[in-house]
């Protein structure tokens, strides 16, 4: 992810707002930097008093969440996902 860091910063701004969900269903690919910025935006949201969802997760991400052991600690939103 070229981008990492500015999209922690959107990422948290947004988290602070309100309820977040975020969208992968247009992500091809995407690394362990992509788990990483969940877990902190959803943290983020937390303190906030706010839920972050994530629906739409690519293949490879959703392997790499099984492989660390934290996939059940993303909280899904399957309708995020478009048709």
């Amino acid at each position: 992810m070229a981008n990492a860091a500015g999209c922690l910063a959107e990422g948290r701004a947004a988290a602070q707002e309100g309820d977040l969900v975020v969208d992968f269903s247009q992500v091809r690919e995407a690394d362990s930097a992509a788990l990483a910025l969940l877990f902190d935006w959803q943290r983020v949201a937390a303190a906030a008093g706010h839920d972050l969802r994530v629906g739409g997760l690519p293949p490879g991400l959703e392997s790499l969440a099984a492989l660390y052991g934290v996939a059940e600690l993303l909280p899904r939103d399957e309708a995020a996902v478009s048709t």
